[in-house]
Parts: C-alpha cells; structure tokens; sequence
C-alpha cells in the first residue's frame, strides 16, 4: 500500500515541480519583458528629447538668420573725439563714378580755404588712383579710398559707399561735420562761407519726410523697421560726428534694407506678359531711404534741419526705367549765369507736400539762404561759376591749355 501510495504520488509531485517550472519561467519571461519595455521607453524618451532640443536649435538659427542682431563691439581704430579739443574740420566726401570731371572748380574752392579747416576723401571704382595723371588738382592726390566697391544705381552697394567715406573720415578726431557730395556738385559760396555756415549749426542737414505713396515701402521690413518710421529724402546729406557715427556704425537696420529694398527691374519688351508681375514689386531706391530712416529708428530727428543743403533742379520726363518719372535737371553754360545762381541762393524754404510742412530754413535760430552747394553741373556750367567768381579768383583760360586727365 504505502508503495503504490508512493508510486501514485510521485507523478503529483512531479507536476507540482513542473507547475513551479513553468511559473519561474513565466515570471523571468515577464522580467525580461518588463526590463525590455523600460528599455524600450526610455529609448523613446531619449530619442523625444534629442529631437526636441534638435528643432529647438534650428528654430533658433532660423531666427538669428532672419532677425537682425544687435551689433556687438566691434574693434576699430577710430580714436575717441569726445574730449577733441582741436580745430575742427569738415570732411568732403565724394562720391565719384570715376574721376572727378569738376576738380578744377574745386581746386579754386580749396585754394581759398585753410587747409587745417577740412578734409577730402573719395569713393570711386576700385583700383582708381587720383594723381597728376588723372585729376587737375593736388588736393585730390591720393584721396581716393583703399576699400572701395562696385556701385550700382539704385542697389544697396550706394549706401554701403556712403558708410564707408563716413567710418574712414571718423577715423581723423579733428572731422566735425561730414558732407557728401557727387561728382556733379558746385559749390553757391566760398569756402569760408560754407565752413561757417556748417559749424555754426549744432544739427545735421537731412532732408527727411513721410513716404506716402505704396510700392516703396516693404511689409516684410516690420516689425525691424516699422511703417511709421519709414522716411525719404535727399541722399546728400551733412551730418555732426554723433550721427556720421550712427550710420557707420549700423548693424540693424542695413541687413534689412539690403534684403527687401531694391530697385525693381526695368521694363523688358521680351518678357511680354511676365512684365506686369515685374512692375508691381515693390520700387525701393535705398540711397533715398536708408539714413532718414535709420536715424529715424534711433530717434534722432529732432536733432535735425530736416533739408538738405543741396539744389537739385527735378523735371519730369520718361526713361527706359520707367514711362514717365522726376530725374535731376543738368546746368550748362547757357543756364549757369548769375541771375539763375541767385534765383538758387534767395530760397527761404521748402515745402513737403506729404507732410503738408514748411520747412523755413535757419541756422541755430537764425533765417539763412537753404542751399550751400548745388547739382549736376556740367563742365561748361562749372567753368561759368568759375570766370564769374563764385568760388573765388580763378584764371578760366588755364584749362583750355590744359589736357584733358
């Protein structure tokens, strides 16, 4: 009996170490399965943070790449003025395509002057060297800049010029006022006039105001450069060191004018239909905008004569940019007589008619004549201001023995 008890047990016990068997293999199984979806889910985990913090870093270039910065300190050897005790001097800065085809009106302007009361710097084609060779005059010998660039009408590459005649004259502590000038410009009065006329006066000449008219102003600018900031005005400007400094300086508001204010294409006859999408792009002329808007943006217009100090004569006629539009009038010889020069030299104001403004011209509280320097002048023009003694005592049949440089 207790064998075949015993017999009949065995299997029992058997099943009972089978049963046990089977339920630590269940329970490892479930371990290893458990650790494998911990394993798993941290996996997960990992991989969601990585891909966040990924997308974080690239949602941040985008931006970098598409707001501007501000401007960190950069190193230059531009020395401090602000305890300049020197006699000051205005910087002629001009902006020449090539050579300077009225130097020889100039060289009487600076014969006239103290040469301790100004400077000369020139931005003309790169590799451009004013000597005996290719300018009349010794002032301009070497004046030219050693880094000047390519320039196109109505491109960024204009106000980029400018930036750089202004940042190589405030290198010189003894520069006070900073006035830009073409290649086509004459002086209304001598130097001495000019010189005190310029000092005498604690503002910048700007000419600045409202832009109404749509097709110049890009929605794509805001919020760097809002709508009620956006301004236009004279490229010809004379500014005080604080605000040269401003524009040669800026950071912020050039990347944006570089990016979305440009000069839409000319009309081309090949393009048919394609033209009307062309033409209804925005017409933004940089040269025209840049400084009144930046100085406008850094709330500097109260600080200004919102004019400009120099005559442009505008008619109205039709080019191959546009059907019909304002382009700056030539003097030549038959129109550069006294009485048209004093016509110039009586205007007492100006209106802006977008503003509904008039500007009376004054000078540190005093009423002044507006213009001290006019354009464009051609040779013939120039050589009239000349014999008429505009400019100061000048010996006219000089030239005509002269070569052209």
């Amino acid at each position: 009996m207790n064998r075949t008890a015993g017999n009949s047990v065995r299997p029992a016990r058997t099943d009972l170490l089978a049963g046990s068997s089977c339920r630590n293999v269940l329970e490892s199984h479930t371990t290893a399965m458990t650790k494998k979806h911990r394993t798993s889910r941290r996996s997960v985990w990992k991989l969601l943070i990585i891909v966040t913090i990924g997308v974080c870093i690239i949602g941040l270039l985008i931006i970098t790449k598409l707001t501007p910065q501000l401007p960190s300190p950069a190193p230059t050897r531009r020395i401090s003025s602000q305890f300049y005790t020197g006699n000051p001097k205005i910087a002629f800065l001009f902006l020449a395509r090539r050579h300077l085809p009225l130097d020889f009106l100039w060289q009487a302007f600076f014969e006239n002057a103290v040469l301790a009361n100004f400077s000369i710097y020139i931005h003309s084609d790169p590799g451009f060297v004013f000597d005996e060779s290719s300018t009349r005059s010794a002032f301009f010998y070497n004046r030219q800049l050693s880094n000047s660039i390519k320039v196109g009408w109505g491109e960024s590459s204009m106000i980029q010029a400018e930036r750089l005649l202004l940042g190589a004259a405030l290198e010189d502590p003894a520069n006070r006022r900073f006035i830009l000038l073409s290649d086509s410009c004459v002086p209304l009065y001598n130097f001495s006039y000019i010189y005190e006329y310029l000092m005498a006066s604690p503002k910048s000449f700007v000419d600045s105001f409202l832009d109404k008219k749509e097709g110049r102003y890009n929605p794509k600018m805001s919020p760097v450069i809002p709508k009620s900031k956006w301004r236009k005005g004279s490229q010809w400007i004379a500014l005080v060191r604080e605000h040269a400094e401003v524009v040669a300086d800026d950071e912020i508001i050039l990347p944006v004018f570089r990016k979305f204010c440009k000069r839409r294409p000319p009309v081309d006859v090949g393009k048919g239909r394609l033209n009307s999408k062309i033409q209804k792009q925005h017409n933004c002329i940089p040269d025209e905008h840049y400084v009144q808007t930046l100085l406008a943006m850094s709330d500097l217009e109260g600080e200004l004569e919102r004019r400009t100090v120099t005559y442009t004569s505008w008619n109205q006629s039709a080019t191959k940019m546009e059907t019909k539009g304002w382009h700056p009038f030539t003097f030549s010889y038959a129109n550069a007589g006294p009485e048209q020069m004093q016509k110039i030299k009586d205007i007492n104001h100006v209106y802006y008619e977008t503003e509904f403004r008039t500007e009376w011209c004054s000078n540190n509280s005093t009423s002044v004549t507006c213009f001290l320097f006019a354009r464009k002048f051609s040779k013939g023009a120039a050589m009239r201001l000349l014999s008429d003694g505009v400019v100061g005592h000048f010996d006219v049949s000089t030239l005509l023995s002269n070569s052209e440089p």
